[in-house]
């Protein structure tokens, strides 16, 4: 007879309250062809376009500028700011367009074959280039990591604009999930074009979703407009989130969000 752990318990209570969240989102693997799966398994990232209509664009760029406007100088802040860039934070308590941002069925699919154990949101943030600027260095959402560690985090990437060659697009070296250590261990300098990059270049609504191990960052903004997109940032479950949502869950949104949904922001 086998007898489980106190902590094995607790495992299996988590995977199972894990698989239950998942399927009432309607989170299934099979929602991700056998091309999509290959993407993020081999190159680290997998495009799906089309998944935000015009309609529902409209309503986030309305959105998006409002809470600019409000926060002003203070915008961003709960988790970080950038110089060259506008940022917002804490998206899940400011507004009902963000609800299904989250919690959508393909983007947890993927974010599950990443991660491969039960997770949860660490952010939904937004950011965008002010013209001239926006180069990020090549990077990882975690630090060194050792080529036989499991991955720990997965983001999304919702492009609320057109992604284009020249208004600051992400670029990302495929691949360079699988390989340990840190992009300065490999470059002079991370901030320098990577002979195997790639650029997002995609319309609005478009959302792709990485491995937040492969190395990425942003280019700088050619253009004299903004490129606005969101973040949806996932990490396993029992590493800390970017942002606590149990600390900053407002009522309204707790109130309004399914259990499912409550699950996934641990609160």
């Amino acid at each position: 007879m086998r007898i489980s752990s106190p902590g094995g318990v607790r495992v299996n209570e988590e995977n199972s309250k894990f698989e239950e969240a998942l399927a009432a989102l309607g989170a299934f693997d099979d929602l991700l062809t056998e091309e999509e799966k290959a993407s993020i398994d081999e190159r680290g990232f997998v495009v799906f376009p089309g998944v935000l209509s015009e309609a529902a664009l409209a309503k986030l760029r309305d959105k998006y500028e409002e809470l600019m406007e409000r926060e002003g100088a203070n915008a961003g802040m709960e988790v970080h700011q950038e110089q060259g860039t506008r940022r917002l934070a804490d998206l899940v308590n400011k507004g009902s367009v963000f609800d299904t941002v989250y919690v959508h069925p393909k983007v947890l699919a993927a974010a599950r074959r990443v991660i491969g154990r039960p997770f949860q949101l660490s952010s939904l943030n937004a950011r965008d280039a002010v013209p001239g600027e926006g180069l990020q260095a090549l990077h990882a959402d975690w630090g060194p990591r050792r080529a036989d560690e499991p991955f720990h985090v997965c983001n999304s990437i919702w492009l609320i604009d057109d992604f284009t060659a020249d208004n600051g697009a992400t670029r990302i070296v495929p691949g360079t999930h699988k390989l340990g250590g840190s992009p300065s261990d490999y470059m002079a300098d991370p901030r320098d074009p990577h002979p195997d990059e790639v650029a997002l270049v995609a319309p609005a609504g478009t959302v792709c979703v990485f491995n937040s191990h492969v190395w990425h960052g942003g280019t700088t903004n050619r253009t004299n407009r903004t490129r606005r997109a969101m973040h949806s940032y996932y990490t396993a479950r029992e590493l800390p989130q970017q942002l606590r949502q149990a600390e900053y869950i407002r009522k309204q949104t707790y109130d309004r969000i399914s259990p499912a949904a409550r699950y996934i922001l641990n609160v």
